[in-house]
Parts: structure tokens; sequence; C-alpha cells
């Protein structure tokens, strides 16, 4: 019986054993079906088609004529993609490239979408950071509470709580203080809520060491339901307010063109945005409670040999992610609408948990991803205002839509520190 021989075994190599799909040829082909659809759009458009950019302020309109425009940016993003296919050029300047075509998107949808009319960059701007403000926050929040190791999925909760309870205090003090005095209080109750849910996450969580994911579950169950309680006993009830906190112009910073409307003519929770962004990044990396809590996050059998209390450290950090969220949650009733709704935070604290991941939880990098997100909620408001012909349903999908595309398309597999989701429990005990 001859003998047979490995190669015979081996199966024949097929056209399917070499074809492989990254996330960057994914991007790459996407880029080259936009392309191609642009050109032919701009191909039907009329020449004399033009978008006017305006900023205010004294600087002046930049009109831009809207078929010449997309022809030549359809053009390259069919470039991009097809050059990303080819291999042509190294990795990093490849993947630079699709970066870059990605950044070039934003403006080419102003543009795009107000063709024939004119759209105001600076208000788009303010509205944009104005409405990442809560995510932005949510985001800072899970960052204290994973750079511990404690996984926080419920900070849709403890931001729905503030609301709830920071407009219900305000409500029922108004008639007896002043507006901004009824307002302090109310944030301040806001702020605590939010740190009472978080001590009810820490206590399953750390102490019963029952899972994370269940434990954040279980917290935005019961605040959906105790806050509808709340709303229907008291405020369907009373005069509820409808006061909101005052905008609070910052003297000299707020007259500078298109940064001062932008940044210094803010509310007060939206400055305290910039607060916390900055006292994150600068306790998480250069103090030492910063480096003892990276080090319960990544190694806390390690962090405890060298004497650190690891519970004690995750008990703190998942209270003050807690006051984060909850103060991000006075936002929605107490800075925006003047008012409280049923489940008013509509998801922004999942949305918060995708922009911390697309950040790689760090604080500024976090801050991008509540950015890009309050900017594509911004988007289909205004898409809404210029008469954009989409049904406005699929236009509040926006913002939910870009979370996906993000995670699964930018993102893709992000590792958080590496003890998240574990529970600790000391040597001996």
């Amino acid at each position: 019986m001859a003998a047979i021989t490995r190669s015979q075994l081996e199966k024949p190599e097929s056209w399917r054993d070499n074809l492989k799909v990254t996330r960057a040829g994914v991007i790459a082909v996407l880029f080259v079906l936009l392309g191609i659809w642009m050109v032919t759009g701009a191909l039907s458009m009329d020449t004399a088609t033009q978008t006017r950019l305006t900023f205010g302020g004294g600087v002046p309109d930049i009109t831009v004529s809207t078929q010449p425009y997309t022809l030549i940016v359809g053009i390259l993003y069919a470039v991009i993609g097809a050059i990303s296919l080819i291999g042509i050029g190294g990795k990093r300047a490849r993947t630079l490239a699709l970066y870059a075509g990605g950044l070039l998107l934003i403006p080419t949808v102003l543009i795009v979408a107000a063709a024939n009319n004119s759209i105001n960059v600076t208000v788009m701007l303010q509205v944009s950071l104005r409405l990442s403000t809560p995510i932005v926050m949510g985001a800072l929040a899970g960052i204290w509470c994973e750079r511990a190791g404690v996984v926080n999925i419920a900070i849709e909760g403890m931001m729905l709580t503030g609301a709830c309870f920071g407009f219900t205090v305000f409500t029922i003090l108004l008639g007896s203080l002043t507006t901004p005095q009824a307002q302090l209080i109310g944030v301040i109750v806001a702020t605590l809520s939010g740190t009472i849910m978080a001590l009810l996450h820490a206590w399953l969580s750390i102490t019963f060491k029952t899972n994370q994911i269940v434990s954040g579950t279980v917290i935005n169950i019961l605040a959906v339901g105790v806050t509808s309680f709340v709303r229907r006993e008291v405020l369907l009830s009373s005069e509820a307010a409808r006061e909101t906190l005052q905008a609070v112009p910052i003297p000299l910073l707020a007259d500078i063109p298109v940064l001062g409307p932008v940044l210094f003519n803010g509310r007060p929770i939206f400055y305290m945005m910039f607060v916390l962004l900055f006292a994150t990044h600068i306790i998480l990396f250069y103090t030492r409670w910063g480096l003892r809590t990276r080090a319960v996050g990544e190694n806390p059998k390690a962090a405890d040999t060298l004497g650190i209390n690891v519970n004690r450290n995750r008990w703190i950090n998942v209270l003050i992610g807690g006051s984060i969220a909850g103060l991000a949650g006075a936002w929605f009733s107490m800075e925006t609408s003047g008012s409280f709704d049923d489940n008013m935070t509509s998801g922004r604290g999942f949305i918060a948990l995708a922009a911390m991941i697309f950040g790689k939880w760090l604080p500024f990098g976090a801050f991008g991803g509540g950015l890009l997100f309050g900017f594509s909620d911004a988007l289909g408001q205004r898409f809404q205002f210029l008469g954009v012909p989409v049904p406005p349903q699929f236009l509040q999908m926006v913002p939910y839509f870009i979370t996906i595309v993000v995670l699964a398309g930018l993102v893709g597999r992000a590792v958080g520190p590496k003890a998240a989701g574990e529970p600790y429990e000391k040597e001996g005990k």
C-alpha cells in the first residue's frame, strides 16, 4: 500500500484562505462607496449651488461652491479607500489617511446638507459642546470606576436619579427660597443622589461581590421605577418649576470671536465638565491616589501586597464616579429643560460608556468621544432645521448609529484595566 504524503493530506489553498476582513479594509470599502456616491451626486448637482458658512462676531462668512467641493471630496474618498485596499504605502500612512478622511466627513456633511442655504458654524460648535456635556461627564464617571476595577453600567440610572431628585428638591424649595438658592441646593441634591446610587452599587459589587453587570442593571431598573413614582406623586401634583440655570459669560473671554460664544458663554454644569476633565486627568496621572487607583485596577493583588487597601480605594472611586454622574443628571432637568420627564436621559449613560471605550479609558480621549457623539446629536437637530428630506425618527437615531459605527468600526476590541469586573478578596479571609 502506497504511503500517503503530507502534501496529499493538506487541502488545496483557495481564495478564501487569503481573504482577510479587517476594520481598516471595511472602512476603506465604505470610503470607496461613499466617494462613488458623492461623485455621482455631484455630477447631477446644479453648478450654481452654494453653501454659506457663517461665524458671527465680525468673522467674514465663507461661501463654498457645493458642486465642485462635493466632486473633489468624492474623488478623494475613492482614492483614499482604493489606496488602502491595494496596500500602497506604509501601514501608518494608510491609517492616517483613513483618519483624515473621517475628520473631513464632518465639514463635508455640513456643506452638503446646507446646500443652497447657510449654516452658522459657531452655533453648531456651541450646540455640539453643550450636548456632549452629560456624555463627557458620564464617561469621566465610568473612568473613575473602571480605573479602580469596578465596571459601572449604572451610569444611566445614576444620571436619571440625579435629574429627578435635583429637580424635585428645586421645585419644592422654589416657593421659600430665591431661584438661585433653590437651584444650588437642587444641584447639590442631584450630586448626592448619584452618590447614593453609587453607594448601592459599591455595596453590592465590592462588599458582597455581586456580579457587577447585574448590580448595574438592577440600579438602572430601580432608577426608572423610583423616578417615575416621584414624578407622578410629587411633580405632577405641584407647580413644577420651569426655570433653568442661567448662562454665566466669562468677562472678556466671552467676547473672543467664535471661541468666546462656544467655550466662555456657558452655564455652570457646562463649565464643571471642563473642571472635572482636567481634575480627573491630573489626579489619575500626577498624584499618589491616581497611581494607587491604576494599580488597583490593573493588579489588585500586587497593590495589596504594597499596603494599598484595595476595596477602600474602589469604594471611594465608585462614590466619586456616582457624584459626577448625578451632577450630569442635573444637566438634563436643571440646566437644559427646566422640567423632568420619565427616562429623560434617553440612554446617554450608555453612550457615555461608549465614549469612555472610544477614549481608551483616558479623560481627554473620552472628551473626544463625547464631543463626537454630541456633534452627531447636534447634526440630527440641524438636519431637521435645514429641512433635509429624512424622516425625523431616523435623525433621532443618528447618535446611536454613530455609537455602533465607532465601536464596531473604529475602535473594535478595546482592552480596559485588567482587573475591571473582578471582585477582590484579601488573602487569608
